[in-house]
């Protein structure tokens, strides 16, 4: 886990989902993977020449950004596949039942987070695959709401899904705080607008992320005093 801040008056936590509310790799692969098999068959490619096209882009894109990574929904839009087309793959393609099972620890950490603050979500799924897969994990109840990739046809990083997540709460970004697991992606953005920062490396630092705000208010705290 890397603190970059955390909001003295945090009103609102928004969540990354995949990799960092679960932990599971053979789903971390199959969603991405599954798309590009679709992207393969519509090209009329195999496989492998696809996944090869994406790796290539990728890194391609990280030299030129300084190590930057890229969204599949952006790697495969600049193939030409909308993100309109991206969205109705991942609502076809994505069952994160068939993957994911309930989580008690990560329920009684929602429980006790929701609590004291607004959760949100903002994922590059669309609505419909992020809620069943908050559904398979047990915690759906929790957070009311989610901002995905069909409620801005945006793909983080981008600053329309964040704005939208601190419009839906009734929150200042500077009472925000954003939890991922990928900084590019998750935390960039929110950084720049004035957002707290959390990057974890999976769901066994979540467990103690009520812990982890209360001694970073607790330590900052007594360094003002």
């Amino acid at each position: 886990m890397k603190i970059y801040s955390i909001p003295s008056n945090l009103k609102t936590i928004i969540f990354d989902i995949d990799s960092t509310l679960y932990t599971n790799q053979v789903y971390a692969f199959e969603q991405v993977d599954c798309q590009v098999r679709e992207f393969a068959r519509e090209r009329g490619i195999t496989a492998d020449e696809a996944r090869q096209m994406v790796a290539d882009y990728r890194k391609k894109f990280a030299e030129k950004t300084g190590g930057k990574k890229v969204s599949l929904g952006n790697t495969l839009l600049a193939f030409g596949i909308p993100i309109e087309k991206s969205v109705e793959w991942r609502k076809n393609l994505l069952e994160p039942s068939d993957f994911l099972k309930k989580d008690e620890n990560l329920i009684e950490t929602m429980l006790e987070l929701k609590k004291l603050y607004s959760l949100i979500c903002v994922t590059n799924n669309p609505v419909l695959p992020a809620r069943k897969t908050l559904e398979a994990l047990g915690i759906s109840e929790f957070i009311p709401e989610i901002i995905g990739l069909d409620t801005c046809y945006k793909s983080k990083p981008a600053l329309e899904p964040f704005k939208k997540a601190i419009e839906m709460t009734g929150s200042q970004a500077e009472e925000c705080l954003a939890v991922g697991d990928r900084f590019d992606m998750d935390l960039s953005i929110p950084i720049e607008l004035g957002m707290g920062g959390i990057l974890v490396t999976g769901v066994s630092e979540i467990y103690s992320l009520k812990k982890v705000i209360e001694d970073y208010h607790e330590k900052n705290s007594s360094l003002i005093n």
